[in-house]
């Protein structure tokens, strides 16, 4: 699936999903299931290879809160594209928690949402194979006027730009 980074950049996927039954190999970045990370924490967090969690759908900021120094990537899995559970963790983590590491949405997003998951904080979104990527692109600059203030800290939102002094 392809890869795009918060700016519409596509890019390569150095990440690998490991499956719950498959071995954890020695090197090479993996990401893993919450439930293999929180029945293998110790083993995994003493790999010497960057490490990541795949949080399912209904999964809090709060369960891998306390190891976000070791991971590289949080991937969060959107089941459908009306459950927006995932907007809420993206900002969770990097707001209350100060997550700096990789944010990416997988699963079932639509080009429509791309900009919404970068103003939560989602660093990379996997699109689907058979995504028009310049539609996912351009997607980028459709909302040019928002309501609540973004994780990247841009311009006011429309709530607040009465305030502004200029």
């Amino acid at each position: 699936m392809p890869l795009l980074r918060e700016t519409g950049e596509a890019v390569a996927d150095a990440w690998t999903i490991l499956p719950d039954d498959r071995p954890v190999p020695a090197g090479g970045a993996v990401v893993v299931s919450l439930k293999r990370w929180r029945e293998e924490r110790e083993t995994l967090a003493g790999r010497d290879a960057p490490l990541g969690v795949l949080l399912p759908s209904g999964a809090l900021a709060s369960d891998v809160a306390p190891d976000l120094q070791r991971l590289g990537l949080i991937a969060l899995d959107f089941p459908k594209f009306r459950d927006g559970r995932g907007f809420t963790v993206a900002r969770e983590l990097r707001e209350r928690f100060g997550y700096t590491g990789e944010i990416r949405a997988t699963g079932h997003v639509i080009a429509d949402q791309f900009p919404l998951l970068v103003r939560c904080g989602v660093s990379t979104v996997q699109v689907p194979d058979t995504a028009k990527l310049d539609q996912w692109q351009a997607a980028l600059g459709t909302l040019t006027i928002a309501y609540q203030k973004a994780v990247a800290g841009e311009e006011l939102p429309l709530s607040l730009r009465r305030f502004k002094v200029a």
